[in-house]
């Protein structure tokens, strides 16, 4: 009996193609050292815990260039064989690229806090790898179950990140925040994909896709689904109006971890939006398109406004990236028009994505290092910073002219992949979305410009030190890697296309492209 069970399930069990889970079980293997490193080691283990961490992301590096050499661009793989639950291609591996290398410089960042006080411990790292694991598994998603593993894999760890200052009220109230709305947004979500496979009998994507497209479901019912879901991942990427926890959360964080939620946790949501839109919804788009409209609209516009009015530079960066969050969103909204939109549209958010790493991170690590001197986050604290520290008041510029989009600084690029998308889609409602989107971008450079002319021109304050800044070196290395990248895309953007220019996934096979 127990032979024929075995027999039995051996039959069912799908060959795994280990080279394509290879990242993933890498960075498990990461995640487990720096763990066992703190277990057996202790306090001990604090002053290499940071280093392991950093060289164990930049191993994982190494499967996932061998899979690209192996061709995984043009032949994608399944993780299991004739499933489409886990599928690793182009798209899924620049992403994974992306996540790990934004994790690696957070670990630039964070490296000179370990045992800063008593509120820093060793567990930070596996809790940023774990938190890693999971967006490096959205990326591959196929399936609604193995999204929403993956969306919580990476947001339980986020949630402690958040309120790691223990003894600091704001930063205990930053992560409940940042917790309950999680929770809402996670319950929402769930609520939606059950309304989805109710009507579809099916959690795969693609499969969701056909049962969708055949016109035999409820309306009402998918429409519910549909929109339930992609509140659930609004919250996640912080569009209006379900925003309201992020500059709370990201001012009370420790300023490494409200980096990591702004680039790291945002991409992952909307990797995971594309991975649904793409694959599972793709005949929907009289439904997704004018909600991610709506969101476009009202993230770039309220973010953008509320900005303006901000002291505190973490909150300006918070309203900021609502912004940033509308642009992305606004190429989304017009990718269910045709093939060719949608191949120009994934393309415009995955650039944009690359890009708004490079000059967010950038941006969050001058706010560190000139926090460490001042103790403060206010934005005086930038006055006359030229003065004092000019290499960071430059390089602080170089970062507000690309979220302003000014060239030749990589922002700009990243608009510009937006506005195609738009023109492209040559539908009236695009071109007033395009419309919007450029007034925003101009009143996007009032409160930019204004921080600028703040180092550049005010006096310095009388009440902080300033005397020139010293950083340890693997800040100073964040600095000059982001400030490179920025630069780098700018001026030659063709080294970023080279990797964006990707297959949609999914879409082709489900319109029989």
């Amino acid at each position: 009996m127990l032979a024929a069970l075995l027999q039995q399930a051996d039959f069912v069990r799908p060959d795994i193609d280990w080279h394509a889970l290879a990242p993933e079980l890498t960075l498990l293997a990461v995640g487990a050292l720096v763990t066992l490193i703190d277990v057996v080691f202790l306090e001990k283990g604090r002053k290499i815990s940071p280093t392991i961490a950093g060289l164990g992301l930049l191993t994982v590096l190494i499967p996932i260039i061998t899979l690209a050499v192996d061709g995984v661009a043009s032949n994608p793989r399944q993780a299991f064989a004739g499933s489409d639950v886990y599928v690793v291609d182009g798209y899924s591996l620049i992403l994974k690229a992306l996540f790990v290398l934004i994790g690696y410089m957070v670990v630039l960042m964070s490296t000179d806090y370990i045992g800063e006080g008593d509120y820093w411990e060793s567990e930070y790292y596996g809790m940023l790898i774990s938190s890693l694991l999971g967006m490096v598994v959205m990326a591959s998603a196929r399936d609604l179950i193995t999204v929403f593993v993956a969306l919580e894999l990476l947001s339980i760890p986020a949630y402690l990140m958040a309120t790691w200052r223990k003894r600091d009220i704001r930063s205990n109230e930053a992560g409940l925040k940042y917790y309950l709305n999680g929770v809402f947004a996670s319950a929402l979500m769930l609520y939606g994909m059950s309304l989805l496979f109710g009507v579809t009998g099916s959690t795969v994507l693609s499969e969701i896709n056909a049962g969708l497209g055949d016109g035999t479901a409820s309306k009402p019912i998918v429409s519910l689904g549909v929109v339930l879901v992609i509140v659930g991942f609004a919250f996640k990427v912080s569009a209006v109006p379900f925003h309201l926890w992020a500059p709370d959360t990201y001012e009370g964080s420790p300023t490494p971890v409200a980096a990591f939620l702004a680039v790291a946790a945002k991409s992952a949501g909307f990797v995971a939006l594309m991975n649904l839109i793409f694959v599972g919804f793709w005949s929907q788009n009289e439904i997704y398109g004018p909600a991610l409209w709506i969101l476009a609209a009202l993230s770039m516009t309220i973010g953008n406004l509320t900005a303006l009015r901000q002291e505190n530079l973490v909150r300006l960066m918070a309203y900021s990236g609502v912004a940033q969050a509308g642009f992305m969103l606004a190429a989304l909204s017009v990718a269910g028009e045709s093939l060719d939109v949608a191949q120009t549209s994934v393309s415009a958010v995955v650039t944009y994505l690359i890009i708004y790493a490079a000059m967010n991170l950038g941006a969050f690590s001058v706010i560190l290092s000139v926090s460490r001197r001042t103790r403060t986050a206010h934005i005086r604290s930038f006055n006359g910073l030229f003065q004092w520290s000019p290499a960071l008041a430059i390089i602080m510029t170089v970062f507000l002219a690309s979220l302003a989009g000014i060239p030749p600084m990589g922002g700009w690029f990243a608009k510009f992949g937006v506005f195609s998308a738009l023109i492209e889609a040559d539908v009236w409602w695009a071109y007033v979305l395009a419309t919007l989107a450029a007034v925003n971008t101009v009143i996007a450079f009032g409160y930019y410009g204004k921080l600028a002319s703040r180092m550049w021109f005010e006096d310095a304050p009388t009440e902080f030190e300033t005397t020139p800044i010293r950083l340890p070196f693997a800040l100073q290395s964040a600095l000059v890697i982001t400030a490179t990248a920025t630069i780098a895309f700018g001026v030659y953007p063709g080294m970023i296309t080279h990797f964006s220019d990707i297959d949609v996934p999914g879409v082709a096979a489900a319109v029989g492209g």
